[in-house]
């Protein structure tokens, strides 16, 4: 990726620009390809919106989905109410990383009535359902979080390649029993994800999945889960992934009481400057 602007911003990792495709980027092993090849489909507006909110170019992923939505907007072919549920589905993530849960839902919600009477579309279905999964963890409703996870798994019964789909499912889990104080569930969650991703060729999964291994180790192990977080960290920094660098951070900061360089809340200024409205830091 390209270093990043302006220079009295927390500077990152270089790393050459290699060629790369829009699915290589969103979904592969170049999350921090910052030339991104023009979309030449409703599904590559979807996947360039991705690959930008991974980078934490907020403005230009919902500027992305704005151009996917009047694209979709009147259109009753399956592939584009998919892609029109894929696009709210990808707002409230925005939304959900910025810790504005409640408004989250109304865009997971929504997400899920486009696409609720699809008779198979697993897909777009469980990014609404752990989307909204997530949502109610935030607002703290644990077993309505965990009720959605169940009927996320029934959509995707024996759905196979679904891939993303099931990592999304074990970080949820592994939220849920973060949140619900069960360390050891979370642990197995964790690293089923790992084990899931790691088959995968998404960079990106494979770090959020050791993030929340990491996560898992504090309430058991807490200097192992900085260890970890650290090295995740610089995996963040190498790759561009910046809201993921914020969260590793974050975690790194809470347990260790120490300050990581770049800090979290510099990394938070970053984001702003490029269009995430983050909470502020307590």
């Amino acid at each position: 990726m390209s270093t990043l602007e302006p220079p009295e911003s927390p500077s990152f990792t270089e790393s050459p620009n290699l060629p790369g495709t829009l699915e290589s980027a969103a979904f592969g092993a170049d999350p921090d390809l910052d030339r991104l090849p023009a979309p030449c489909s409703t599904r590559d507006w979807w996947t360039t919106a991705v690959i930008l909110g991974g980078q934490g170019h907020y403005a230009r992923a919902r500027a992305a989905l704005d151009v996917l939505d009047r694209l979709t907007t009147g259109s009753s072919t399956h592939s584009d109410r998919v892609l029109a549920s894929l696009s709210a589905s990808t707002r409230a993530s925005f939304l959900r990383q910025s810790g504005r849960h409640a408004l989250a839902s109304t865009w997971d919600g929504r997400a899920l009535a486009i696409v609720g009477g699809l008779p198979v579309d697993p897909e777009a279905a469980c990014d609404a359902l752990t989307g909204l999964a997530a949502d109610a963890l935030g607002c703290g409703r644990l077993p309505l979080g965990w009720r959605l996870l169940g009927e996320c798994r029934t959509r995707l019964g024996g759905e196979g390649g679904l891939w993303r789909q099931e990592i999304r499912i074990e970080w949820v889990s592994a939220e849920l029993a973060l949140a619900g104080g069960d360390f050891a569930r979370a642990r197995r969650h964790a690293e089923r994800a790992v084990e899931l991703s790691g088959k995968s060729e998404s960079v990106r999964h494979r770090v959020k999945s050791d993030l929340l291994r990491s996560a898992a180790l504090t309430g058991t192990d807490p200097s192992s889960a900085v260890e970890s977080a650290a090295e995740v960290l610089a995996r963040c920094q190498q790759y561009g992934l910046l809201p993921l660098a914020w969260a590793s951070s974050l975690l790194i900061e809470g347990v260790s009481g120490g300050r990581t360089s770049p800090s979290a809340r510099e990394i938070g200024d970053l984001i702003a400057m490029r269009g995430g409205s983050l909470l502020p830091l307590s």
